[in-house]
């Protein structure tokens, strides 16, 4: 058995299991034709590939379950909500995880982060608002800069609502601004502010991770890895980008930092298949959750959103219920077009989670409230980063004040 993160490219091919090559061809079935062999896809189901090249050993009939994950046998391991993930009602013990205090260093962290967003806004309020009365003009400026922040025509509205009431012809302060900007802010994305919720009494939990080229799924994948890990949560990673060899390079080197089993297969293996051999190998080892990186890819690319569909189907055929949480990464930098992204990987995944990357690169992270104000999907984690601990917890509070200008809560109740 090799150990974690190593790849063994002498070890013979396996023999095919039956069940899972009946699977796949039936997932297959389902494709349009420029997937299926003989076209450019990238996909390779023809008889020729080596869809059983593993980097561990395939369980025994015995010990792969015919549907569903396998009952947890080991003791459910410590989880607070502080990590940004916590286990769901079912798997909760009677003991009561005591809640961390914030980490300063990350707040810092996320205030440089948004620094320039936080300028952006902050100059144009100090310019808007320097001795003038609130009247329609003002109003409508704000709310230009507002939108022009990203923040979404919704929330500008009704910030610049709020901002009226009982204010109207009086002078206001940038203080009292930033205090109504801030306050607005966390109402929108408190909502969506989660925890990760992990079934762990019937293991493995799957998340699948989506995103388009350059949003930093891998990363996200290695620094998500490490905070389950240490947390004392068993995790197999799937090397699911078999397009680039660098992304599988990359995952197995997370995978010697965290202790992960990284299942692997050569460049232009078939991405489903590989889904559905770590599946079982995740079985095997008995993990708790199993993370699996998918390629890149444009989300007006039909025929790579339909390989992701095929992926899904395939998971399924070993859990009804996989993948439990498909996961998307965004890059703060694209504004906009975020949201399309949203739009789509959601139609085709079922995306039901979200990480914004690059939040430290952009003056555009006004986008992550029109996105929670929009789409209302979890937003689990943001990075500031390329460091392993780069990738926190969201917490709408933290966000709000940062971009807002505003340092800590005590700044929060006293601006103005």
């Amino acid at each position: 058995m090799p150990q974690a993160g190593e790849h063994h490219p002498e070890l013979p091919p396996v023999l095919e299991d039956p069940e899972r090559k009946t699977a796949i061809e039936a997932a297959a079935d389902d494709e349009p034709d420029f997937l299926r062999p003989g076209t450019d896809a990238g996909d390779s189901d023809d008889e020729e590939a080596d869809f059983s090249w593993l980097d561990a050993d395939v369980p025994s009939d015995d010990e792969t379950p015919s549907g569903g994950g396998a009952r947890r046998e080991k003791p459910l391991p410590e989880i607070s909500g502080e990590d940004g993930f916590r286990l769901r009602e079912a798997a909760k013990r009677d003991d009561q995880a005591v809640a961390q205090a914030p980490k300063l260093p990350w707040l810092q962290r996320l205030r440089e982060a948004l620094g320039r967003s936080s300028s952006n806004l902050t100059g144009s309020i100090t310019s808007i608002f320097t001795k003038r009365r609130l009247d329609d003009d003002v109003l409508q400026d704000f709310e230009d800069v507002l939108i022009q922040a990203d923040l979404g025509v919704e929330t500008a509205m009704r910030i610049t609502d709020r901002l009226s009431e009982g204010r109207y012809g009086k002078e206001v302060s940038g203080g009292e601004v930033k205090r109504v900007l801030a306050e607005e802010i966390e109402r929108t994305l408190d909502p969506v502010a989660l925890p990760l919720e992990l079934d762990l009494e019937k293991v493995p939990h799957v998340i699948l991770v989506v995103g388009v080229n350059g949003t930093g799924k891998t990363t996200t994948i290695g620094k998500l890895a490490a905070k389950l890990t240490r947390a004392g949560v068993s995790v197999t990673l799937a090397a699911g980008d078999t397009f680039r060899a660098a992304a599988v390079e990359q995952l197995k080197i997370w995978g010697e930092r965290t202790g992960s089993q990284v299942v692997a297969r050569p460049i232009g293996a078939d991405a489903a298949g590989l889904a559905y051999d770590a599946y079982d190998v995740a079985v095997k080892n008995k993990s708790d959750v199993l993370i699996i990186d998918t390629a890149g890819r444009l989300q007006n690319k039909t025929e790579l959103m339909a390989e992701l569909e095929k992926i899904i189907r395939v998971l399924q055929k070993r859990d009804p219920e996989a993948p439990h949480t498909v996961l998307q990464t965004l890059d703060a930098t694209t504004g906009q077009n975020a949201m399309n992204q949203v739009d789509i990987f959601r139609n085709v995944a079922g995306v039901n989670g979200l990480v914004m990357t690059k939040l430290d690169g952009t003056a555009r992270g006004g986008i992550l409230v029109a996105i929670g104000a929009k789409h209302k999907l979890p937003v689990y984690f943001v990075g500031v980063g390329e460091g392993i601990d780069d990738l926190e917890p969201f917490k709408a509070r933290d966000f709000a004040n940062a971009i807002a200008g505003i340092e800590g809560d005590r700044a929060l109740q006293t601006a103005g």
